[in-house]
């Protein structure tokens, strides 16, 4: 309790948060660095894999090869990527950017499976006798997944966007290995001074953030929520029209 105590004492500190202070600090320079590489690294993997998921969502071709593919990716070791591409790229690249081009490719890489499984599930879980309606209407493929599919499986979508900014907000941490920055700085130069207050600092700061970022993504996963429930009564009504009007043609 004392040492909880002591961390969150060090967090409140205003000279830790000043702009000058020996680095590790200021504090809100790594956070800002943290949500860099985090926002990059989502960014690139939703250009990925959320087209990827929408197409295999609305079509059901590869979906074996998905999910063959991305529980192969999840039981990746994201700080043996990191290690790896460091070393492929420090022969191509800089000694300056090798490292974020390594990193970034890690984090991209962990962030694509929960993006693309959250992207073809939700299309999947579309009532096809909605799409069936839509298509007895004469709306185009493109119509029907961008006003009828993607609508109704947001909740989902937005759940696996928000499965993978949690990992990469509490992977970004290792970042610090390759010689960057983000809160990860903080806890490694803690290690190496032996300075708890510095380690379990980090540690609460990146627990924080990662909250912070879970708790904004569930208010966004339920209102998309109840926008779906919406889209779906309001589509019941142009359903039961379009089945009944071929029932009398």
């Amino acid at each position: 309790m004392d040492l909880l105590l002591s961390a969150l004492g060090w967090i409140s500190d205003g000279s830790h948060w000043q702009a000058g202070s020996q680095s590790p600090l200021p504090i809100q320079d790594r956070l800002v660095e943290h949500l860099t590489y985090t926002v990059i690294a989502m960014v690139i993997a939703a250009l990925i894999a959320l087209p990827l998921g929408f197409y295999i969502g609305h079509t059901g071709k590869g979906r074996q090869f998905v999910i063959t593919f991305t529980g192969s990716m999840r039981a990746l070791p994201t700080l043996g990527v990191l290690f790896f591409l460091l070393m492929v790229f420090g022969y191509f690249l800089s000694y300056d950017t090798a490292p974020i081009v390594g990193a970034t490719i890690a984090f991209v890489l962990l962030a694509i499976p929960s993006m693309l499984a959250g992207a073809y599930s939700g299309l999947e879980s579309v009532d096809r006798d909605t799409i069936d309606a839509a298509r007895a209407n004469g709306m185009t493929e493109w119509q029907i997944l961008t006003q009828v599919e993607i609508p109704l499986a947001l909740p989902l979508i937005v759940g696996g966007v928000r499965a993978a900014a949690l990992q990469v907000i509490a992977t970004v941490t290792i970042a610090s290995y390759a010689g960057l920055g983000g809160l990860g700085r903080i806890i490694t130069s803690g290690i190496g001074l032996n300075d708890y207050d510095l380690i379990l600092g980090g540690a609460l700061l990146v627990t924080a953030l990662a909250l912070l970022v879970d708790g904004l993504f569930a208010v966004l996963q339920r209102a998309t929520a109840t926008q779906g429930l919406r889209d779906t009564r309001s589509a019941a009504p142009r359903r039961t029209q379009s089945v009944t009007t071929a029932a009398d043609a």
